[in-house]
């Protein structure tokens, strides 16, 4: 299990009511970490409408898991 911090945004903070928190995984990848995310907390998206970064830059959901990574979980925008 390693400990990760995960911050929402927009429609994913309304859902999961906080704008961050830090969660224990047994989560390899990413994807998985966001997977478990959904399901938990029922955050009413397709886990591959989900974009993460970690800091500034994109990751892809094969990314490995580590201890005291920052996931910043971005759920799909319109512009207009």
């Amino acid at each position: 299990m390693v400990r990760v911090n995960i911050r929402y945004f927009a429609v994913l903070r309304e859902r999961r009511g906080l704008s961050e928190e830090q969660i224990e995984t047994s989560a390899a990848t990413i994807g998985e970490c966001v997977n478990q995310l959904v399901v938990e907390h029922r955050l009413g998206l397709p886990v591959s409408l989900i974009r993460v970064a970690i800091g500034t830059d994109f990751a892809d959901e094969s990314t490995p898991v580590q201890e005291g990574m920052q996931l910043l979980l971005i759920p799909p925008v319109a512009g207009g």
